[in-house]
């Protein structure tokens, strides 16, 4: 059990910097360089969460090291703010940080889209989202508006 047995009790050491670190480096210098703001709100979202976990191991680190699941439980954590078949960052800013922001300051959302592709878009996933803005940089806001009648129409048909 000696290379497998401290792999796995340094599981941590090894495969966090990569999960916490270089991916997420990684993601976010490709968020910058594409045109969509959805990316560059999951990543967004996942600095200043990685930030808060960081600040709260700093300022616990004399009660941590006596709960040796920690560093285990924040890798899991990680992965899930970071993999893409969870984007647990962007799931927390919508079900939680984006309401709370809302009501505080009083904002609409930073897009350049009318109000009314703003509160069709608020509804939909993250993932549904990026779908949305895609298809309105590649074929034009009035697409967009074509397949919102379409739908209108099929909705009252129902």
């Amino acid at each position: 059990m000696g290379v497998l047995g401290a792999m796995a009790r340094h599981l941590d050491t090894i495969v966090g910097p990569g999960v916490m670190l270089l991916y997420p480096l990684y993601a976010s210098m490709r968020a910058i360089e594409s045109p969509s703001t959805l990316d560059d709100q999951q990543w967004l979202t996942y600095w200043v969460l990685y930030s808060f976990t960081t600040l709260f191991e700093l300022s616990c680190y004399k009660i941590l090291p006596w709960f040796p699941i920690w560093p285990y439980m924040k890798l899991v954590f990680c992965l899930w703010l970071v993999l893409p078949m969870f984007n647990g960052a962007a799931y927390i800013y919508e079900n939680y940080v984006r309401k709370y922001f809302i009501k505080i300051g009083n904002y609409g959302g930073s897009s350049n889209y009318p109000e009314e592709y703003k509160k069709v878009l608020q509804m939909m996933t993250f993932d549904a989202r990026k779908a949305v803005e895609r298809y309105i940089d590649r074929y034009g806001p009035d697409a967009f508006e074509r397949v919102i009648r379409v739908a209108e129409k099929e909705a009252k048909k129902h």
